[in-house]
């Protein structure tokens, strides 16, 4: 079975046919599914259908960067009550972190944020989803005196800042997407030279970022076959190996989906 560790499926664009979506992704194999938050607005559409789904689909709870807007010192608060419940159904702190790519006029607030964040997850024993744009060195120098677990999600940097985030963070994975299949990607290279396969665990975000052959088009968790299908070449291991190993991973980084 598959693990996609990173999906917006309450997103609104898949409002027409999200059933059709999930059956397509039960029938590629996928066993397992993570929501991450975006915001305050999306906690409650992304808990109804893990509801619908139990043992399948699994939620996180967190602030994006891009999501701070004015009230982020309000909305914080209102998150961590959640966690207070001790029966919660959060599998992680997340998708929270830096980006700095379009805009830098919340550049304190949004490490001030992602810091009380990474304290929710020592605090309740939660790994984290990290969403880092524009901010390597920042992000490094909110988490380095904590020493989380989780995934840096989405990577696509170049091997020294893989080399970095692996021997800094030794209970991270990287987050692996179809950005590996594009054609003028190097990550396939980074990957093969630095980054063990021990290390991954493979992703879609979608609605966002489709693989190779469905780049421009709308991304499903059922697309992430292609993912491993390029990570299996890259790791010189068949497809079946690759989805082992990588659901291996994600298990371990995320104990309470086990």
């Amino acid at each position: 079975m598959i693990t996609d560790t990173h999906s917006h499926l309450y997103d609104e664009q898949f409002d027409a046919d999200r059933d059709d979506v999930l059956e397509r992704a039960r029938a590629a194999g996928i066993g397992r599914i993570f929501l991450p938050n975006i915001n305050a607005e999306t906690i409650e559409p992304m808990l109804a259908l893990a509801r619908q789904h139990p043992g399948f689909l699994y939620p996180m709870i967190g602030l994006h960067p891009e999501d701070l807007g004015t009230t982020w010192r309000d909305v914080l608060p209102r998150m961590e009550a959640l966690l207070q419940d001790e029966h919660h159904p959060f599998i992680a702190v997340g998708e929270v972190g830096l980006d700095y790519y379009w805009d830098r006029s919340q550049y304190e607030e949004q490490q001030e944020a992602l810091a009380i964040q990474v304290e929710w997850a020592q605090k309740y024993g939660l790994p984290l989803m990290i969403h880092s744009r524009s901010a390597h060195r920042e992000l490094v120098n909110v988490l380095k005196n904590c020493q989380p677990r989780g995934v840096f999600h989405c990577f696509s940097g170049s091997a020294e800042v893989a080399e970095e985030l692996l021997a800094t963070f030794p209970d991270f994975m990287l987050g692996i997407g179809g950005v590996v299949t594009y054609k003028n990607s190097k990550l396939s290279e980074v990957l093969r030279r630095v980054v063990p396969i021990d290390r991954i665990v493979v992703e879609t975000d979608s609605p966002y970022l489709s693989p190779v052959p469905y780049r421009g088009k709308r991304n499903e968790t059922a697309y992430i076959i292609e993912v491993i299908r390029k990570l299996a070449e890259v790791y010189d291991v068949t497809p079946e190996e690759m989805a082992a190993k990588t659901t291996a991973n994600a298990l371990k980084t995320f104990p309470k989906c086990q």
